[in-house]
């Protein structure tokens, strides 16, 4: 089977993290090959870049913008498209979509923040996304540690305005999306995506199934053919 790429959005305090531990752990023990990744900071140069994001002072919107797709751009090449090319199931803390809705969106950068994480990707999106949407107010509740990055720092309308840009973004993919209520519990929510992770593991282990049977059937016929093609059975 090809590599399954998962990724997992939301706002800050919405359980991101916990939810793909969870999903990691349960896949594992069904003998599944899992690499667990984030953005920004997956890599080394990453880590350097989270830094300067979160913790570097200020960065103007369009210098923000670029430095995730920096980050993506190593990310993609050294984690995670090495780990869909070994058949891995890769589940990444954020991707694309994170820069639509807080550099796209709520930054209010545009299509432009599109065009550069696709430019960045190479066009690589996932498979499925997981949106933990949960009201701004709660999620930076949650999230307050007494020690928040400069992300989490923004006001409550630019934490309004991301939450409703991952929920339009989830509205434009329906198929690529499963969105549940944060405020679930933590079980429900695990229970409720590995459901759906189940469902999408076998219906590409369906495919990768089928392709194989194609690709036997062809051979088989070409076999066939060699064998009742001119000059077969003729004596020399």
């Amino acid at each position: 089977m090809r590599g399954v790429f998962i990724t997992f959005e939301g706002g800050d305090g919405a359980g991101k993290t916990t939810q793909l531990q969870l999903l990691a752990a349960a896949l594992s023990e069904r003998g599944y090959t899992v690499v667990q990744t984030r953005e920004p900071g997956g890599t080394m140069l990453g880590t350097q870049i989270r830094e300067l994001l979160l913790h570097g002072g200020a960065v103007s919107p369009r210098a923000e913008a670029l430095l995730y797709a920096a980050d993506r751009a190593q990310h993609v090449a050294s984690v995670i498209r090495p780990g869909l090319e070994a058949g891995a199931v890769v589940l990444s803390d954020r991707y694309i979509d994170s820069s639509l809705a807080y550099q796209g969106g709520a930054r209010e950068l545009g299509a432009g923040i599109r065009a550069i994480s696709e430019w960045a990707t190479e066009e690589l999106w996932p498979d499925l996304t997981v949106l933990l949407d949960i009201p701004e107010n709660e999620g930076l509740a949650r999230a307050d540690d007494g020690h928040y990055d400069r992300i989490e720092a923004e006001g409550r309308e630019f934490h309004r305005a991301v939450r409703e840009n991952f929920l339009a973004l989830a509205a434009d993919n329906p198929q690529r999306y499963l969105v549940l209520n944060a405020r679930e519990t933590v079980a429900e929510l695990a229970a409720q995506i590995i459901a759906r992770v189940e469902t999408l593991l076998a219906g590409l282990e369906g495919l990768a199934g089928l392709e194989n049977l194609a690709g036997l059937e062809a051979v088989e016929g070409l076999a066939d053919r060699g064998a009742s093609g001119p000059g077969a059975g003729e004596a020399s």
